[in-house]
């Protein structure tokens, strides 16, 4: 029997992240907090109505950017807290208070952009020739100028931040504090469901009455919700398509595509040929672990079960810390020391608790440690989610010491690259230690059933839901549950064709992510890990140096996407790269089937 998720305060400290690598205690957050707004009001007073000449937007610029760093680390000081309890009254205090501090200081500030964008392209290109810090912002001032608004409206935008952002929030409050899960009966055992326990156990749970069980009662309480979570995400989307037409942009697509510095052909052209082309080869793979496990039928509940479940090592934290060392050891000694310091310096939140995010993700605050959330389940398949997590820590770790922080962050369309590099090299490290086919086998199955399936199907099968939505929404037709229900079926059969069925409540899967709230994201994942896979054949096959590939890391945001990709002579102007990686999952795939069925 399952056991019911422990309370944070129960967990073993040393497993958790430390939160004094921020501020010691609370008494020096709050003072780090007063601080700051104390040099905010100065800021307001020195810089507002006075940005006339190229030394004096250099000068605030330079104060900004100290200003949002130190704010950067308060953020994340609350934020994470919360992200770790969500159910605790004291993390919601402090992040209710942080928020309508960061509201008051939003509108404080928010003359300084609009200032920018009032002053001639002329002073602003002359101010950037002064630092090299500042440049690269001043020239985004530059062409953002074309979207922007009068500055009464931009300060009012600013103004209403919180309610324009807070469909966010309630998804976050509704999944993880007022959602509870119904226990379960199967052969007259009592299993407790949550969010947690579904995604990080059942999903892959070897017992089949278990695991389709899992799936029905933990969709029937989605049901139970999804005309109040349609109607928040309605609100969401709405939001986005009104200020895109407030920003004059052509399309909603072309508004949330904008930061990411790529156009919407590369977002097509992602959904569309792994549509197109891998489909059948995952499709191949479900029929394998049909045949594997002497399924009845191949059900949507079935896709996440291992190939070969028996042979699942289990490992310890302070094993994957010896095999992340190892594994990520090719990268270098200076990237190693980064694998080390998360590990002694407790970056990592590791255990399942109530109230604690699902999933995983990485925080790096500027000019500090890094912070990784996962789930731990002592599975082997976790060393590759850690090893995913530290390539994020690693890549701002280097942009954020050799960046300012307005440099820091590259196109969301590259972000997931340094990630999913760091997976494959962990993963063909793996492959090299095995001493039996079995092994070398299990270990490409969890690249497919874990990386690839991740990143390039359950992602990927988010955007193009996403971007019928926004298709929708672009023509001005209204959502409903019914309809999002019916868009997310209606994606997942036609990726799946015949080789799984898929009942009617799998279209609710689209309640499961927060990432339909953070623009376009979804898609970004197989971008990233298109360029990853390729990345990490590089460095395998000595074709780049590590070093090469951390020049990269250090870039952050002074880049385009396609220019960080060109700093190791990768071209993504084509389909080239992407159709290479579709050939090799398939490869991989291919493999994985012939040693199963000569068994």
């Amino acid at each position: 029997m399952k056991k019911q998720l422990p309370k944070r305060h129960e967990l073993d400290v040393k497993h958790t992240w430390d939160m004094t690598n921020l501020f010691k205690n609370e008494e020096l957050y709050q003072e780090a907090f007063d601080s700051v707004e104390k040099d905010i009001d100065l800021f307001c007073e020195t810089f507002e109505n006075k940005l006339n000449s190229k030394e004096m937007i250099n000068s605030a610029i330079t104060a900004y950017q100290d200003i949002q760093a130190r704010l950067s680390r308060i953020s994340a000081y609350g934020s994470l807290q919360s992200s770790t309890d969500s159910i605790s009254e004291e993390n919601q205090m402090r992040q209710g208070k942080a928020m309508l501090r960061f509201q008051s200081i939003s509108k404080k500030m928010a003359f300084f952009n609009n200032e920018l964008k009032q002053t001639k392209n002329e002073l602003l290109l002359e101010a950037a020739e002064l630092n090299v810090d500042n440049q690269f912002y001043l020239k985004d001032i530059v062409k953002d100028k074309k979207y922007a608004l009068i500055p009464e409206v931009e300060k009012t935008l600013v103004a209403l931040s919180p309610a324009l952002n807070a469909a966010y929030i309630n998804y976050s409050r509704f999944k993880l504090a007022d959602m509870k899960f119904n226990d379960f009966v199967v052969d007259d055992t009592t299993y407790p469901n949550s969010f947690t326990l579904f995604e990080n156990e059942y999903e892959y749970e070897e017992n089949t009455s278990v695991r389709r069980r899992a799936y029905e009662t933990f969709y029937e309480k989605l049901a139970e919700y999804q005309h109040g979570f349609a109607s928040n995400y309605q609100a969401h989307v709405q939001k986005e398509k009104i200020m895109s037409e407030l920003r004059g942009f052509s399309s909603v697509f072309d508004y949330l595509l904008y930061d990411q510095k790529v156009s919407k052909d590369f977002m097509d052209r992602q959904i569309d040929l792994i549509m197109d082309k891998l489909a059948p080869a995952m499709r191949k793979y479900a029929t394998l672990l049909k045949e594997v496990h002497g399924l009845d039928q191949m059900t949507y509940a079935d896709l996440k079960i291992a190939v070969d479940p028996t042979f699942e090592p289990r490992v310890t934290i302070e094993e994957s810390k010896a095999l992340l060392i190892e594994g990520l050891s090719i990268l270098g000694s200076e990237y190693n020391q980064i694998v080390k310091r998360a590990f002694n310096e407790r970056w990592i939140d590791f255990p399942q608790n109530q109230g604690k995010s699902t999933g995983g993700f990485c925080s790096s605050p500027y000019g500090a440690s890094s912070y990784i959330l996962i789930n731990w389940n002592g599975q082997m398949d976790e060393v590759m989610v850690l090893a995913h997590e530290i390539g994020h820590a690693g890549h701002f770790q280097y942009a954020n010491n050799n960046q300012a922080i307005l440099n820091t962050r590259p196109s969301m369309y590259f972000v997931e690259a340094p990630s999913t590099t760091n997976e494959l090299l962990m993963a063909n490290h793996l492959i090299k230690k095995v001493k039996t086919d079995r092994e070398k086998t299990w270990i490409k199955s969890v690249m497919i059933s874990r990386t690839y399936y991740h990143n390039f199907v359950t992602h990927l099968l988010e955007a193009a839901f996403q971007r019928e939505v926004y298709d929708r929404i672009e023509n001005k037709q209204p959502l409903s549950a019914h309809i999002l229900n019916n868009i997310k079926l209606g994606v997942l059969k036609k990726f799946w064709g015949d080789a799984v069925e898929i009942p009617d409540w799998a279209g609710l899967t689209w309640m499961r992510q927060p990432h339909y709230f953070m623009g376009l994201y979804p898609y970004t994942y197989s971008a990233g890990l298109t360029l990853g896979t390729k990345v990490s054949k590089m460095i395998e096959n000595k074709t780049i140096k590590p070093e090469d590939w951390i020049q990269v890391l250090k870039a952050g945001g002074t880049k385009t996407p396609l220019e960080l990709a060109q700093m190791v002579g990768v071209d993504l102007s084509t389909d080239q790269t992407l159709n290479e990686v579709i050939e090799e999952i398939s490869t991989i795939i291919d493999d994985i089937i012939k040693s199963k069925l000569n068994v």
